[in-house]
């Protein structure tokens, strides 16, 4: 028997056939392509998926796939894995199932076969109750291979959409996701992107041709684009590996599906901060309201959008352990102000959270909507309408703090008794009323020092039972804690119903 071709008469020999096979899919297109990758610097599709997992861990599916095309010469180059590395294993000792593509197999376009494995890893995500990891490069669809690609594509975006809700799904953009291969980035939970990575629906070709002017795909949905301007990114990362190992960390807040419970860290304290003599003496004076958050939770609060929408702070923390999501207005952006892309990145934040069982804290300190021309024109009604939407449709235990101003929509929206927050307290700086003194004044006909000395406090509120304590701010970790351990028992039960109708 020679070393290149193995005695398919054996035993002996058709192991070494398996072997010399899927050595072959370790490099489908040679090892050239490999080094081009990485002089490019970047990692390949697979070496992705293994920075991904914990090591030893992958299992590789359908590594021998390759397509079925003879039309336009395409049987001259069949390589295994067709495209797409799909499997599944660990990541901190918890199952997940991740799919990468792999740009360097006919340009990273997406085929029948390609398709096909994308599809049985959803399937076998969903069936399983673990979340999915999707690792994108790819251009679109394989020209080659015709319409079926568009079909295909389709039931990709069927499987991410009956996947939502019931499982995390993750996005790691790590090169260029294009046509109808970008479409599906945005049903995942959280959108990770690489500097240099794009997400865009139309060619930049096109796109130069139509508009007649040149462009460029960076420029169309770079991830500068995607975490300043339009959001979906919620987290940058400086190379494909770094964006890879932001997957894990998001993970590791989040349960394995929607009906499990979430991964508990290790109990700490907060951060030491006195918060009986943090807030500032003049209600005008801004804050980060990292600090507030900093000394609550347990020192990990892990930001999402922060490049977006600053004037609303989102992202994940441990709360004595137990794994939360965190909504707060920011201060020291347009002085905590809502506006229509803060309250939709606080109202998908909202719904992600209680989609998968994570408890939400919010803290505010918010005047109300940003009053501007174009804030209205932009759609801020609607976008209201979405996050009152998202906090009122919510089953898992909700808990606010209002540290300062709380004003009108700004109180009605953010977590207020009224739209179903099972616990509200407040700090005696709170300022619970319909507005500012004077613009309450005014609108009243009476002094604005006596309408401030009168409504610009939380007793108000408290004495029609609108808030369940004023509490000392040193206290607030202590309240949100024992609060969180209290809903743990909380029972739900929704209308029986399709589903809403939330304004989008």
């Amino acid at each position: 028997m020679s070393s290149s071709k193995p005695d398919m008469t054996t035993t002996a020999g058709r192991i070494e056939d398996l072997r010399n096979r899927l050595d072959e899919a370790q490099a489908p297109v040679g090892q050239d392509a490999i080094d081009a990758v990485h002089e490019a610097g970047a990692a390949t599709a697979r070496e992705r998926v293994l920075k991904l997992v914990d090591e030893g861990t992958f299992v590789e599916t359908d590594a021998l796939a390759k397509h079925r095309v003879e039309a336009y010469k395409m049987d001259k180059s069949k390589p295994s894995t067709d495209g797409v590395v799909t499997g599944y294993g660990l990541i901190d000792g918890r199952r997940v199932c991740v799919f990468s593509q792999d740009p360097t197999i006919f340009d990273g376009q997406i085929g029948e076969v390609y398709a096909d494995k994308m599809l049985k890893v959803y399937d076998l995500a969903t069936k399983t109750g673990v979340p999915l990891i999707g690792i994108y490069d790819s251009t679109g669809p394989r020209w080659k291979e015709g319409i079926v690609t568009a079909h295909l594509q389709a039931q990709i975006l069927r499987a991410a959409t009956r996947a939502s809700g019931l499982i995390p799904q993750i996005a790691v953009v790590a090169g260029d996701a294009a046509a109808l291969a970008a479409a599906t980035v945005p049903l995942a939970d959280i959108t990770v992107m690489a500097q240099g990575a794009t997400v865009h629906v139309t060619s930049a070709d096109v796109v130069g041709k139509v508009a007649a002017t040149e462009t460029t795909a960076e420029e169309l949905g770079g991830s500068a684009v995607h975490a300043t301007e339009t959001g979906l990114a919620q987290l940058v990362a400086a190379s494909d590996v770094e964006a890879v190992e932001l997957a894990r960390t998001v993970v590791s807040y989040l349960p394995l599906n929607n009906k499990a419970a979430s991964p508990l860290g290790a109990d700490a304290s907060g951060s030491g901060i006195d918060l009986d003599t943090f807030m500032p003496d003049d209600d005008n004076q801004p804050y980060d309201v990292l600090d507030v958050i900093a000394a609550v939770a347990d020192g990990d609060f892990f930001e999402l959008s922060a490049s977006y929408a600053g004037s609303v702070v989102t992202g994940f923390a441990h709360v004595g352990g137990r794994a939360v999501g965190v909504v707060a207005t920011q201060p020291s952006v347009l002085a905590g102000c809502l506006t229509r892309d803060a309250a939709r990145k606080a109202a998908r934040f909202i719904r992600t959270c209680d989609a998968f069982n994570l408890p939400i804290v919010q803290f505010v300190d918010s005047p109300g909507f940003l009053p501007s021309v174009e804030e209205e024109r932009s759609g801020s009604a609607a976008a209201a309408a979405a996050l009152a939407y998202a906090f009122a449709e919510a089953q898992v235990g909700t808990i606010t703090v209002v540290t300062r101003k709380a004003l009108g929509p700004s109180y009605a929206l953010l977590g207020s008794k009224g739209l179903g927050a099972d616990l509200v307290f407040a700090w005696p700086t709170a300022q619970i009323a319909l507005a500012d003194a004077a613009t309450a004044a005014e609108a009243i006909g009476t002094d604005e020092s006596q309408y401030a000395e009168e409504n610009l406090n939380p007793y108000v509120a408290t004495e029609r039972g609108l808030v369940d304590a004023v509490i000392e701010p040193n206290a607030t970790r202590n309240r949100v804690l024992e609060g969180l351990r209290l809903l743990e028992r909380k029972v739900a039960y929704p209308a029986q119903k399709k589903h809403g109708n939330i304004p989008l």
